[in-house]
């Protein structure tokens, strides 16, 4: 595991943001963050790595998610006890840390700047995983470019290039090399599916829960969790 955080440590882009090496003044609650997210992840797969039966992998971290708690398809809102369904207890087993700073010049909204960061598509997944009955710790989730490609302002997301999404393909095999054989293997919209499939990994596709998509995203991830 250790070996993995540290290779997602070295990368670095433009127009890419790493939540585990990199430190942005204008968002970030101090410099201290990318030390925190890097355990957050560590206390996050110690349970799961050779446990789960299920790997979902979405497209990539998204700045109300993965930014900022280091965690993919996680938001900070889960990790701060303030979610309305989800708890620190099921992804961490202790309470998590916020990194966001609540005075950003980005953070317009205040129930983010008094309860942290929050993300739908986090809410989707987290809460098909709950409403299926599983053991959290059997589901890992995962994105298959694993940083944060945004737009002009940090508090953007954009879509993973085509060579973005070839070279966080690498991660994703690092990751699955600790995963038991029989692990199976999901993707969340058409971009992770496609990058997955065509380098030979047997993924379900799944819809994407946002745009629309929530309802045959749950209906999916039921009949898949079985």
């Amino acid at each position: 595991m250790e070996e993995l955080i540290q290779k997602l440590c070295t990368y670095h882009r433009p127009g890419v943001f790493n939540p585990w090496s990199e430190y942005d003044e204008s968002c970030d609650l101090g410099p201290d963050a990318p030390a925190i997210r890097c355990q957050q992840l560590r206390d996050y797969l110690a349970p799961r790595l050779s446990k789960a039966r299920i790997v979902l992998v979405a497209e990539a971290a998204g700045y109300q998610g993965c930014r900022f708690t280091g965690i993919p398809i996680t938001c900070e809102r889960m990790l701060l006890d303030q979610h309305k369904q989800i708890g620190s207890a099921i992804i961490l087993g202790h309470r998590g840390q916020r990194t966001s700073r609540p005075d950003s010049p980005y953070m317009t909204s205040r129930p983010q700047r008094e309860k942290g960061m929050n993300e739908p598509t986090d809410t989707y997944v987290w809460g098909a995983v709950v409403d299926n009955g599983l053991d959290p710790r059997d589901v890992l989730l995962w994105n298959i470019f694993p940083f944060h490609p945004y737009k002009a302002s940090p508090f953007s997301n954009r879509t993973p290039t085509d060579s973005e999404l070839a070279e966080g393909l690498v991660y994703a095999k690092a990751l699955l090399q600790y995963c038991r054989p029989d692990i199976r293997l999901a993707a969340i919209g058409r971009k992770s599916a496609e990058t997955l499939q065509n380098a030979g990994f047997p993924a379900l596709a799944m819809r994407h829960p946002a745009n629309g998509g929530a309802s045959l995203f749950r209906e999916q991830f039921a009949r898949f969790s079985q």
